[in-house]
Formats: structure tokens, C-alpha cells, sequence
């Protein structure tokens, strides 16, 4: 049996893996890190993991967390890259659920991320964790970049249409919504039920940290850069990303066809009917994501609907799916249950 260390396992993301994980059949939950909280029981502050998860949490221990076979950061921004070389060398795995090994270009990621990076060494080898695109590499992988939840829903909704060179590179737009969940468990007034219920609005239009994430990553899949329009906006509700992504195809392809054709091998991506809706609700605790490619009026304009679970496909769910593969695991083990409904 594997064992698995989680440092920051009380945010949602930290949360999320533990739910996951409790019931995983590959592998143990060994060591699960909180300063804040070292010392009280994980099912004291999450009762839903009662009779699952039987530890406490502790402090980070490098020594200690170098006996576990994979270590998952679910921390804030600049957390990982303080602790990964040390584990590498030790022979552990590490997963990073933040955005400190996506971004391959230093100084755009120091620009976003407003910190000097700390391993610069680790970034090129590091593995963007999206399996439906980087699986090979990801298998014999030591360091694996997890994806954000926006560039998730983004990159699987328009990777069919860039692979086969269907539309442009430029125009693009990526209207997207996510729930407030998305914002992370830390205190802030703009996530209060007060301010965020009843309410829809636009955030970070000038530029979000996502961005560059979601380009680099379109960018290398048609070997140019992607002129790239991103605008996210906060949904009244807890989970769930919606993206509604724009562009223009000729109208001599079979849109349907070619994503069924391009996700027909792709245990966590559902294309959904010709003309469907795909909800965020019809996702939501699960690790799929759920797509239907549109032509509005039957003309050169494409719309692509994809949903996810911002915490599971978007975070927690799609590290496990990578935990998998680079443990040489079943890719879906513990990841097959559907969604939560209603």
C-alpha cells in the first residue's frame, strides 16, 4: 500500500483530497500537515470523514514526510517550491496543487505571482498535470504541475478544435463562471454569504492569473502563441465551473463528430448529445467534465459548453487521477463515483 502525505489539508482543495482518498483502495493517507491546527483530530474539524480518516494533523516535517511514496501540496501559492527539492532527492513524489511548477516562463510566473521563485531548477521538469494531453508524461513523472480549475474546463473544451487545426489561434474568448469555492477557505468579504448570494459579477477582467497558464498550455499544442480573451465571473453558489468558450470554424466540420472522436478513449470527459447543456450540477462531486460544441445559426461562429467541479476535476479529483498514474495505479480508481444530485 502507498503512502500518501497531504501538507495544508484543511483547505478545500486539502479537504477534497482526504474525502477522495478516504476510500481509495491503492493507497493510505499517512501524514496530513497543518500549522494552524497541528494537534486536533482531522475528523474533529471535518465530521464527514468520521470513521474514514483516523489521524491528526501535525506540523510539516520534511524527514517525516520523506517516508511517504507521494506528497500532495495542497497549499497557497509559494508553499511547494519551498519544500519539493528536498522530498525529490529523497525519492518522493510531489503533486502541487498550486501554480508554482505551471508556468514555465520565470519571469511571467514571478510577474503573476508577485514572489521570486525558489527551485527555478525544478520548473522545466516539471509535468503540467493534465492527463487527457501530457498522460506519457505523466506516468514516470516526480513532479507534477496540477493544473488550475479555469485552464481545466478551458483547455479540454477547445483541445480538439486546436489539435486538428479546425479554428484560429486568435479571437478566442473564455467566458467563464466559477462558485465561490473557488476563492479558497480563507476569510474574505467578497465570498460572505451576504455579498455573494443573490449576486453575479465579473472579477479580474483586466487580467487573471490563469491566463498565461491557459496560453502556455494552447500555445504549445498548435506550436504558436493563442490570442487568448479570459473573464471570469463569481456564481452565487459553492462549487462548479462554466465555461463558455467562442471561436470560428468553417462549417465543413462535423464538430460533434471530431470531439466524440478526440474524448472517445477519455474515462473523465463526457461529450454529451449533439445540442446539449451540459450543468454544473450534473458534475459536481465528481471528476468528470462534462462538453457540447455548438454552431449557433449553422454558421462559422463555435460555441463549447464544458462544466467541471472547480474542487474535483479542478483540483483534488485530477491530482488523484494523476497520483494514479504516476503510482502505476488504475487512472480512475477512486475517482468513479458520479455526481452529487440534487
Amino acid at each position: 500500500m502507498k503512502k500518501i502525505g497531504i501538507v495544508g489539508a484543511t483547505g478545500y482543495t486539502g479537504v477534497e483530497l482526504l474525502r477522495i482518498l478516504a476510500t481509495h483502495t491503492g493507497v493510505e493517507v499517512s501524514i496530513v500537515t497543518s500549522r494552524a491546527n497541528a494537534g486536533s483530530r482531522v475528523d474533529a474539524m471535518f465530521s464527514n470523514l468520521r470513521g474514514y480518516i483516523d489521524l491528526a494533523f501535525s506540523e510539516p516535517d520534511v524527514e517525516k514526510l520523506s517516508a511517504c511514496d507521494l506528497v500532495f501540496f495542497a497549499t497557497p501559492n509559494g508553499i511547494a517550491m519551498q519544500h519539493s527539492k528536498v522530498l525529490l532527492d529523497n525519492g518522493v513524489k510531489v503533486i502541487d496543487l498550486a501554480a508554482d511548477y505551471r508556468i514555465k516562463d520565470l519571469s511571467v510566473w514571478e510577474k503573476w505571482y508577485g514572489m521570486q521563485h525558489a527551485t527555478p531548477e525544478l520548473v522545466e521538469s516539471a509535468v503540467y498535470g493534465l492527463p487527457e494531453i501530457n498522460r506519457s508524461h505523466i506516468k514516470p513523472a516526480n513532479l507534477v504541475a496540477n493544473p488550475g480549475c479555469y485552464p481545466t474546463a478551458v483547455t479540454l473544451g477547445l483541445l480538439p478544435l486546436l489539435e486538428k487545426g479546425v479554428i484560429s489561434a486568435e479571437g478566442i474568448i473564455a467566458d467563464c463562471k466559477s462558485g465561490a469555492s473557488g476563492a479558497g477557505r480563507q476569510a474574505n468579504v467578497g465570498t460572505l454569504l451576504s455579498e455573494a448570494s443573490d449576486n453575479f459579477k465579473a472579477y479580474a477582467s483586466d487580467g487573471h492569473r490563469h491566463q498565461p497558464e491557459i496560453a502556455q498550455t494552447l500555445s504549445l499544442l498548435v506550436g504558436k502563441e493563442v490570442e487568448l480573451t479570459f473573464v471570469p465571473h463569481l456564481l452565487p453558489m459553492i462549487r462548479g465551473i462554466h465555461a463558455t468558450l467562442y471561436t470560428q470554424a468553417s462549417k465543413k466540420y462535423d464538430l460533434q463528430a471530431l470531439f466524440e472522436k478526440r474524448y472517445a478513449n477519455e474515462p473523465f470527459v463526457d461529450v454529451m448529445p449533439e445540442g446539449s447543456h451540459p450543468e454544473t450540477r450534473s458534475v459536481k462531486g465528481s471528476n468528470i467534465c462534462r462538453i457540447s460544441p455548438h454552431r449557433p445559426g449553422n454558421g462559422e461562429r463555435v460555441v463549447v459548453l464544458s462544466v467541471i467541479d472547480n474542487l474535483v476535476k479542478g483540483a483534488a479529483g485530477q491530482a488523484v487521477q494523476n497520483m494514479n498514474l504516476m503510482l502505476g495505479l488504475d487512472e480512475t480508481m477512486g475517482l468513479t463515483a458520479p455526481a452529487f444530485l440534487p
